[in-house]
């Protein structure tokens, strides 16, 4: 059976009240239009960026196909001034380039040191702080970063889930977002926390048969739409348009769960990674066994989690 696709809902005027008592409870993906989110969905051109984001020098991708994977690393890094790459990422065709006169940039902002520093736009681009209001629909002690996000026409993001809630800010430009259920991740073909399926629009279902059974939750952001990304659901970004845009991530749970050497939002959570070790040992053990007898207590510790750990409080 193919799996649903689904939109994701639009609401537009959502009040903090509202949206904690009403729509951060269901934990679904969710698009907010008519945020106060300042002036930068009107000033953040190529040109005023250019100026204002001045030459600091920015780590990039530089892909020389528009599906980035992840997995096999289809993508140089490389080291480009800021207003350079704003320039460079809003051109079709380059007159200067690393690979190809077509290749596409990505900028992920990060921390002064991206082993112990979290990206946060307001400390990396101070000039643009002013520009820019992030909803307040978090305490301020939950912050854990902002990622300024600048993407060349085109370029699509492999599928992959986060352990933080996050408002994915659409400042300029247009995205189109396609979002998969945590309950869906057996379709995935999942490396880590990224999915092998790369093409998603027209999969390759003799190598991911299972794929075809994701139900896949679609919505489109154009400049000053929010979209609330729970944390643990799988997105795929295209970008449809040259954009910029801002990730705000948040803890929703006590700091003490998340590995604290995490400056992404990505490691699993700490209790996670401790079960996946012990996973892996048990899993050791049972290559002590005949494939008979290791087939039948596999299959006994799949229904033992099932029972034990599977929640029915989401669909």
């Amino acid at each position: 059976m193919a799996g649903q696709h689904l939109p994701v809902p639009r609401l537009e005027g959502v009040s903090q009240e509202h949206f904690m008592q009403h729509l951060y409870p269901q934990r679904k993906p969710v698009v907010l239009e008519g945020i106060d989110l300042g002036t930068c969905t009107s000033k953040w051109t190529v040109e005023y960026l250019s100026q204002v984001g001045g030459r600091k020098e920015v780590k990039i991708h530089v892909a020389a196909v528009a599906q980035m994977d992840f997995i096999s690393k289809n993508f140089v890094y490389r080291t480009l001034p800021f207003d350079k790459l704003v320039q460079r990422a809003a051109e079709e065709k380059h007159k200067e380039f690393f690979i190809s006169e077509d290749e596409k940039y990505y900028l992920r902002s990060l921390g002064e040191d991206p082993r112990k520093d979290v990206a946060d736009i307001r400390k990396q681009f101070p000039l643009l702080e002013e520009d820019i209001k992030f909803p307040k629909f978090f305490k301020e002690e939950q912050f854990f970063s902002s990622v300024f996000r600048i993407s060349s026409p085109g370029l699509q993001l492999w599928t992959h889930y986060d352990v933080m809630d996050n408002f994915l800010i659409q400042v300029t430009g247009k995205k189109r977002v396609v979002l998969f259920s945590p309950r869906d991740a057996q379709y995935l073909y999942l490396s880590g926390t990224k999915s092998e399926v790369l093409n998603i629009d027209d999969p390759d279902l003799a190598k991911y048969p299972l794929f075809s059974k994701a139900r896949r939750y679609e919505c489109s952001l154009n400049a000053g739409d929010v979209l609330f990304i729970p944390a643990l659901w799988f997105h795929n970004v295209i970008s449809e348009e040259f954009g910029v845009g801002v990730n705000v991530f948040w803890k929703h749970l006590p700091s003490e769960c998340y590995d604290k050497t995490d400056t992404y939002g990505n490691k699993d959570l700490t209790a996670a990674s401790r079960a996946a070790q012990i996973l892996d040992r048990a899993l050791k053990t049972l290559a002590e066994l005949p494939e008979e007898y290791r087939d039948f207590y596999a299959r006994r510790m799949v229904l033992h989690i099932q029972d034990k750990a599977y929640s029915k409080n989401f669909e």
